[in-house]
């Protein structure tokens, strides 16, 4: 086997095991919210003409390198999708129609926002391809709603989810939680009114303070208070949890829930290290070409992105992942996932297996559990993930 440590190359069909799919990357929004650390940028003037040609161009690019390949899943996201033109969207997907094969099960999710959502819109979305609608909901009131910096009602929301699965069959939306002054009590009661509205999935996130975002910046100064301590938040954790699965909506991820047969396709395909190309500004992607997997970043600034492709090529960078890079990215990806990782995969990419003293150690805490070659976090591990990830790469 090729060295762990120096070899760029990639087992032969490995990134198969997760799939192969496409990620469009739409960088506008209405407003920028406080928490906010994707890129996403506020615009006044867009050319849409402009930007579908750009689109248009990199799926082109894209499959001339990945001829054959069968796309599992097309993911729109940003900033906020539903502010895409649906004459837009229509053309991408046919663009993508015509280059790669699909599979039977295609799942094509586009990204809202309740402020974004008119019926004539997602009627629109639904007639050119988009079978799944995940809404950034975030909150089920209207204090926490004005102060995580988002411009729609809870009324609002609730009216544009009633639009969403009138038009679809697949409807997710995202919830935050350990939110200022909120408490365990009042999480439970928000996650059962959520539940008793959702569809077939939820994503719930714990909310976190990323540097370089507007709460970063009053959480450095002391100006972000009511945050919940670390107590309420591990309980709200567990409430989650509970709730949920008590719910039918199994975790089937460290922060998803779904119910039997509902899980996203396209995240899975992450969690599962498959290929995707990453389309739009800043965008990333994992592909494997010529035997090598690649690590790519698309150019941030919208502007700069824009001109960039219409001189050939929107990359800002493409690297070469090693052995030890692939194999840390799986089971950084695959534990999250309740069904784990395969530790033969891992052995595979790594050329060598995981430390037998630290599964050994974590398997006494309860942290993992293995059965064959399946490794998986247990609940009490999933909390503390990151650890258990930094005791296993030891």
């Amino acid at each position: 086997m090729p060295s762990a440590n120096s070899s760029t190359a990639v087992l032969a069909e490995d990134w198969e095991a997760g799939g192969f799919g496409i990620y469009i990357h739409w960088p506008f929004c209405q407003a920028k919210c406080p928490y906010c650390d994707f890129n996403s940028h506020v615009s006044r003037q867009i050319d849409q003409a402009r930007w579908l040609s750009a689109y248009l161009k990199e799926i082109d690019r894209h499959a001339a390198e990945t001829p054959g390949r069968v796309v599992r899943s097309v993911f729109f996201g940003g900033g906020t999708p539903s502010l895409m033109p649906p004459e837009t969207v229509h053309a991408i997907l046919d663009r993508i129609r015509h280059h790669w094969p699909r599979a039977n099960d295609l799942e094509v999710t586009l990204e809202a926002n309740p402020g974004s959502v008119e019926s004539a819109r997602f009627r629109a979305y639904n007639q050119a391809g988009v079978s799944r609608i995940s809404m950034g909901i975030q909150a089920l009131n209207d204090r926490d709603l004005k102060r995580l910096g988002r411009i729609h009602s809870v009324d609002e929301a609730l009216k544009a989810f009633d639009i969403a699965r009138s038009t679809f069959d697949r409807v997710s939306f995202d919830l935050i939680y350990a939110r200022q002054d909120q408490t365990p009590d009042q999480w439970r009661a928000e996650l059962k009114q959520a539940l008793n509205m959702a569809i077939d999935h939820l994503s719930l996130y714990q909310l976190t303070i990323e540097d370089g975002t507007t709460f970063g910046d009053r959480y450095r100064i002391g100006k972000l208070r009511g945050l919940p301590d670390e107590d309420d938040s591990a309980s709200m954790y567990d409430i989650t949890q509970e709730v949920a699965v008590a719910a039918g909506f199994n975790t089937y991820e460290v922060s998803n829930h779904a119910r039997p047969g509902a899980e996203s396709r396209h995240n899975t395909l992450y969690w599962r290290y498959g290929d995707y190309v990453g389309i739009g500004p800043g965008a990333h992607g994992r592909l494997t070409l010529n035997g090598t997997r690649l690590a790519t970043e698309a150019i941030r600034m919208p502007d700069a992105w824009l001109s960039h492709v219409e001189q050939g090529s929107g990359d800002k960078l493409r690297s070469a992942l090693t052995f030890d890079d692939q194999a840390t990215e799986f089971l950084l990806m695959g534990l999250r996932l309740s069904d784990g990782i395969d530790i033969d995969r891992y052995g595979a990419l790594a050329g060598r297996p995981l430390p037998s003293t630290s599964l050994q150690e974590l398997s006494d805490m309860g942290m993992v559990e293995q059965s064959g070659p399946i490794l998986r976090a247990t609940d009490q591990g999933r909390l503390v993930l990151n650890a258990v990830i930094a005791k296993l790469l030891e």
